[in-house]
C-alpha cells in the first residue's frame, strides 16, 4: 500500500480487520507484506520526521566518541611495560663491544702495608698515541669573563729549540737533553747526584699498594723515622708529590725504560709504574677517587684541592711523556674537575670545589692546566681567563706583589702570582714583572721551600743576571743540606713553612729535588725562537 493512502473511518476499521484475518500464503509473501507495510504514526514517527538528519548523525557520533574514549583510557591504565635488563637475541647481536672502557671493574688484590713490595715488571705492550678528539671531552667552562685584549698568551715550550736542545714540551727531560741543559743552565754533577739520591730515598719509602704516605714511617723495609708529616690521610697528594721528581728527571713507565739495560732506570721506572697504577686503578677502586660526569676528583681529606692539583699535574705529565691510552682518560678527567671546581665569580680555587679562591691553591691548579696544555689535552680558554681575573683581585703594587685572598705582598704568594702571570701572558719586559723579580732577587732563597720552589721557576724563566745570582745561592745550599748517610740519606727536612710540618720529610725532599731539576724540567718561557703555539686565552 502507498504510504500516503487515506481511509474513511468506517472503511479504516474494515480494512484493518481484513488484514489481521488474512493468512500469508508463504514466508516470502509475509516478508513482502512486512516491507510494504507503512510505519505506524505516533511518537516514533514524530521523532524521526521532526528531528533533522544531521542532528541525529551528530548525536550518534558523539555517543560513539565517548564510548571509544572510555575504552582507550581503560586500556592505558592496564598497559604495563616490564624490562628485565637482558637484551633479546636480536638486539644482542647488534650491540658492538666497547674498547677499553674506563669504568670496568678491576680486581685489586688487597695487601698489607708491611708486606714486601712486589711490582709487576712486565712492560705495557700496547702503548699507542690516541686521538683525543674521539675520547673524553673537556667539561664546559661554567664562567664567562671579559676578554683581556691587552694580554697576549706567551709562547709556550712546545716544539721549540733552546740552547741547541729541540723537541716537545717535556723533551728537556730526556737523558741526552737533560745532561746538556744541566751543564748549560747552571747545574753541576753534585746537583745531579743529589737528585738521584733523592729519587732513591723516595723509592725506598713507597708502600706495597704503589702509593706513598706523608707519614713515611709506615711500611716495610729500612725506613726513615725522622720528621714524619701529619697528613697520613692525604694519600693522593703524597703519591703525586713522590712521583713528580721522577717525571721531572725523565723517568716514565714506557716499554723501553721498564726493560732498560740500566738497572737503576728499570727500578725507577717500575716504581713510577706502580705509583701511576695507584692513581688510576687502586684509588678509584677503593673509592678514594670519585669519578662521575666525565670528571675525576682526587681531593682527599688531608690535602683537598692541593692533592687534586698535584695529581692532575702528575697524570698530565705522565700522559704527555708516554701517550699511554690508559693514563689519558684520568689526566683529562682531572682537568675537567679543575674546570668544574673553579669559583664561578672570582675565577680562583680553594680547598673545596667552587669556593672563593686563594693564591696558593690557584698556583697548583694553573700548573696542572699548563701541564695538560703541553700534553695536548683540552683546557677551556674561559678557565684560563678566570685565573687572570682572580690574580687581578689579589695583586698589589700594580701587579708586582700578590696576597693570599686579598691584595698583599707575601713572599710565597708573590712568587706564585708572578709565575702564574708569566704563564698567562706577561712579557719579560712587563714593568710589574721586572719589579717583582728584582724584589725576589734582593731577598734571595730562604728556608721556606714552598717559596723557593715557585721563586726558582720565576727566576729560571726570567733568566739573565737575576737567574745566575739566584742559582749561585740556591744550588749549593740544597746540595750541602741533603742528608748524606743512614736511613735519611738522599732526603731533606727544611722546616721553614707550613708545608714542611704537614708534609714532613717526603714533602721537603720532593720540593728540593724539583728545585734542582729546574735546569731541564721545563723549557724556559722567554726565548726568541719560542714556538707559535699558545696557552689560549
Amino acid at each position: 500500500m502507498a504510504s500516503d493512502q487515506n481511509y474513511p473511518p468506517a472503511e479504516l476499521s474494515q480494512a484493518v480487520d481484513a488484514q489481521q484475518n488474512a493468512a500469508p500464503e508463504d514466508e516470502a509473501s509475509t516478508e513482502e507484506s512486512a516491507e510494504a507495510e507503512p510505519p505506524r504514526r505516533g511518537r516514533r514517527f514524530l521523532l524521526l520526521n521532526a528531528v533533522p538528519s544531521w542532528m541525529i548523525s551528530l548525536m550518534v557520533h558523539t555517543v560513539l566518541l565517548i564510548v571509544l574514549g572510555y575504552i582507550v583510557l581503560e586500556a592505558e591504565e592496564k598497559f604495563e611495560i616490564t624490562f628485565d635488563g637482558t637484551p633479546s637475541e636480536t638486539v644482542r647481536d647488534e650491540i658492538e663491544p666497547v674498547d677499553d672502557p674506563i669504568d670496568e671493574q678491576i680486581d685489586i688484590e688487597t695487601v698489607e702495608l708491611n708486606s714486601p713490595i712486589l711490582v709487576d715488571a712486565d712492560p705495557i705492550e700496547d702503548i699507542q698515541p690516541i686521538d683525543l678528539a674521539d675520547d673524553i671531552e673537556a667539561a664546559p667552562a661554567e664562567i664567562e669573563f671579559s676578554d683581556f685584549a691587552d694580554r697576549v698568551a706567551p709562547k709556550t715550550d712546545l716544539m721549540k729549540t733552546v740552547d741547541g736542545v729541540s723537541g716537545a714540551g717535556f723533551e728537556g727531560r730526556g737523558q741526552a737533553a737533560r745532561g746538556q741543559m744541566l751543564a748549560e743552565n747552571g747545574g753541576t754533577k753534585e746537583s745531579d747526584t743529589a737528585v738521584r739520591d733523592a729519587l732513591d730515598w723516595i723509592m725506598r719509602h713507597q708502600l706495597p699498594d704503589g702509593g706513598w704516605s706523608f707519614d713515611h714511617r709506615i711500611g716495610p723495609g729500612t725506613r726513615s723515622t725522622s720528621n714524619p708529616g701529619k697528613l697520613a690521610n692525604a694519600r693522593n697528594g703524597a703519591t703525586a708529590m713522590a712521583l713528580l721528581p721522577f717525571l721531572g728527571y725523565g723517568i716514565v713507565p714506557t716499554k723501553e725504560m721498564l726493560k732498560s739495560k740500566d738497572e737503576k732506570t728499570r727500578e725507577w721506572a717500575r716504581c713510577v709504574e706502580a705509583g701511576i697504577q695507584f692513581l688510576i686503578y687502586v684509588q678509584p677502586q677503593k673509592g678514594e677517587v670519585k669519578i662521575a660526569n666525565g670528571m675525576a676528583d682526587y681531593t682527599d681529606s688531608g690535602g683537598r684541592m692541593y692533592s687534586h692539583g698535584l695529581c692532575a699535574i702528575t697524570l698530565c705529565e705522565a700522559y704527555g711523556m708516554t701517550h699511554r691510552k690508559d693514563i689519558m682518560p684520568f689526566a683529562q678527567m682531572s682537568l675537567n674537575f679543575i674546570v668544574y671546581a673553579q669559583d664561578p665569580v672570582g675565577g680562583g680555587w680553594r680547598y673545596r670545589a667552587r669556593e672563593a679562591g686563594d693564591t696558593s691553591v690557584v698556583g697548583w691548579q694553573l700548573m696542572a692546566l699548563k701541564s695538560g696544555h703541553m700534553a695536548y689535552l683540552k683546557v677551556p680558554p674561559n678557565t684560563v681567563r678566570g685565573c687572570n681575573h682572580f690574580l687581578d683581585s689579589v695583586q698589589a703594587n700594580s701587579g708586582a706583589n700578590y696576597g693570599y685572598t686579598t691584595p698583599g705582598s707575601g713572599q710565597a704568594t708573590t712568587a706564585v702570582g708572578l709565575l702564574c702571570r708569566m704563564y698567562l701572558g706577561w712579557k719579560k719586559d712587563h714593568e710589574a714583572l721586572e719589579r717583582g723579580v728584582a724584589g725576589m732577587g734582593a731577598k734571595g732563597p730562604t728556608n721556606n721551600m714552598y717559596y723557593n720552589y715557585y721563586a726558582t721557576q720565576v727566576m729560571r724563566h726570567y733568566g739573565d743576571e737575576p737567574w745566575e745570582k739566584w742559582n749561585t745561592a740556591m744550588r749549593p745550599k740544597l746540595v750541602n743540606t741533603q742528608a748524606k748517610a743512614g736511613p735519611d740519606k738522599g732526603s731533606w727536612y727544611i722546616g721553614g713553612d707550613h708545608g714542611a710540618s704537614s708534609g714532613g720529610r717526603l714533602y721537603c725532599t720532593s720540593m728540593c729535588a724539583m728545585v734542582l731539576e729546574v735546569y731541564y724540567r721545563h723549557m724556559p718561557i722567554y726565548k726568541q725562537d719560542a714556538a707559535d703555539d699558545e696557552f689560549q686565552l
